[in-house]
């Protein structure tokens, strides 16, 4: 399972492999009522839901090559429409803004590294927030939508060289990719944002361990061993 995102009506969104390739499915929160929503020879994952439960994006590749778009789908799985058009360039990690009027994502489409990117919903007027030259992932939008919490390496010192040892951190910007504060300083790699409802704490993955910090990043508390942490709403 890859990361799994809470929704409408107490569903979670997943992707699995149990059917032979990466797939989106739906269950109820107690792991009934699971439902296969995609059925496609790609790689359809890092689901996310809308914030009024009607609508799930998805990032969906062929397997060979990996050079992805982003798709919307209706709750049911019906009504697939695709977003982006970059068959040069992967994206995945999408994201609904809270009012469902934006979607970030992220894709390597500009400048040879991993960025976050914010579209409209119709997939229009994509706009580069981090134009950084290192790797950037992982956006997660706030409650308010005013600020996206992402994953970067822009701190490691040898980010050509470090291999397996690279540093990753977890930083805060603006809705418009201004004002970008680092929030966590730690060996390792501490990735995968995802804020709480009310928009005071964050919880994160660091080195397959799950904690949880205030969102300017103090009070870091450990919390389980696991990846891809999803608040319920």
């Amino acid at each position: 399972m890859l990361l799994a995102s809470s929704g409408g009506e107490g569903r979670i969104a997943f992707s699995s492999t149990r059917d032979g390739n990466d797939e989106i499915y739906v269950m109820n929160a107690d792991g009934s009522g699971q439902t296969n929503l995609t059925n496609h020879p790609a790689t359809d994952d890092y689901p996310s839901w809308s914030q009024d439960g009607t609508r799930i994006v998805f990032s969906s590749s062929v397997r060979d090559d990996y050079l992805g778009e982003i798709y919307i789908m209706n709750a049911d799985g019906s009504g697939v429409i695709r977003l982006t058009d970059n068959p040069t360039s992967s994206v995945w990690a999408p994201c609904w803004s809270p009012d469902v009027t934006r979607i970030a994502f992220v894709s390597y489409r500009d400048v040879g590294d991993t960025e976050i990117y914010a579209m409209n919903t119709d997939g229009s007027g994509i706009t580069n927030l981090t134009d950084y030259p290192t790797l950037d992932d992982y956006p997660s939008w706030s409650p308010d939508g005013t600020r996206i919490a992402f994953t970067s390496m822009r701190d490691e010192p040898d980010p050509q060289n470090c291999g397996m040892n690279c540093n990753f951190e977890i930083y805060v910007m603006s809705a418009n990719g201004t004002g970008v504060t680092r929030l966590t300083n730690n060996p390792g790699v501490d990735s995968n944002p995802s804020w709480s409802p009310d928009g005071t704490r964050i919880a994160f993955e660091s080195n397959y361990e799950i904690y949880m910090m205030n969102a300017d990043g103090t009070g870091v508390t450990k919390l389980t061993k696991g990846r891809f942490p999803a608040w319920s709403r």
